[in-house]
């Protein structure tokens, strides 16, 4: 079953989107979002090489989708990297992080890049149905973590 169609305009991140964010973040989360979260989305919205996208219903930002190019990596090609995405719970199911990964596969389709990855905890079964959906599968890297004392 597809979920309804969302009223929801798609468009570039900006700046000012950040507080609205940061607000979506802690919904998910149920975390204050750290002031360095705001900066980084300030961030990533002034990089234009950069597929930063958001919804927006009634002129609110309802969801986002943070992605970046990597240049050099380990071996791979040029590649996109979707860093974070959410949606506010409220609109949760109408297909609006489903527009958000489309339209920037899109972008990337456009600059000629053929990879895409990203990261998801083992135990978030929601997220990897979502990305499983759009067609994500097991890439061949194993994220590695140090903790830093």
């Amino acid at each position: 079953m597809n979920a309804p169609e969302t009223p929801a305009t798609i468009r570039p991140l900006r700046i000012e989107d950040a507080d609205e964010i940061a607000k979506i973040y802690s919904a998910i989360t149920q975390k204050t979002a750290r002031t360095d979260f705001k900066r980084l989305i300030r961030q990533h919205a002034q990089n234009e090489e950069e597929a930063c996208l958001v919804a927006e219903i009634d002129g609110r930002v309802v969801g986002f989708m943070i992605s970046y190019i990597l240049t050099l990596g380990f071996g791979i090609e040029k590649s996109a990297w979707i860093a974070t995405l959410g949606v506010n719970p409220a609109h949760m199911g109408e297909g609006i992080g489903n527009r958000l990964a489309t339209e920037i596969m899109d972008i990337y389709r456009e600059r000629g890049i053929r990879n895409v990855y990203t990261s998801v905890r083992w135990d978030s079964t929601d997220l990897l149905s979502f990305f499983k959906n759009l067609g994500f599968n097991r890439s061949n890297f194993i994220n590695l973590r140090k903790v830093m004392e």
